[in-house]
């Protein structure tokens, strides 16, 4: 059985730091993880996505620079370590794992059960 767990969300103020993990079980191998965000009132969007190599990687364009994904194959966790956050970043954060990379959300059969991120000005 597959699971997808994240921690490391919380409450901080604009400017501030938060990172994420995703600790992954029953899933092992050439995987793509990513990182999805849904805000109240908006669609999903995807975040930002690693390659089980590393080498490719992601970042809508609104956390470019701020964001950074990365992930330890040795303990199967992904992680995304968001800097200087804004209250636009408030959201649920959902990891997912998929075999090839996709933008949309639907494609990924393994998905975490979210963790809230809120940034107050």
């Amino acid at each position: 059985q597959v699971q997808l767990v994240e921690s490391g969300g919380g409450s901080v103020q604009a400017g501030g730091s938060l990172r994420l993990s995703c600790a992954a079980s029953g899933i092992t191998g050439n995987y793509v993880m990513a990182w999805f965000r849904q805000a109240p009132g908006k669609e999903r969007e995807l975040v930002a996505a690693i390659s089980r190599s590393t080498i490719g990687t992601y970042y809508a364009d609104s956390v470019k620079g701020r964001f950074t994904i990365s992930r330890d194959n040795a303990k199967n966790t992904g992680y995304l370590q968001m800097n200087n956050v804004k209250p636009e970043d408030t959201a649920v954060y959902h990891c997912a794992a998929r075999i090839t990379y996709s933008r949309d959300y639907a494609d990924y059969p393994y998905r975490g059960q979210g963790t809230q991120v809120t940034v107050s000005s």
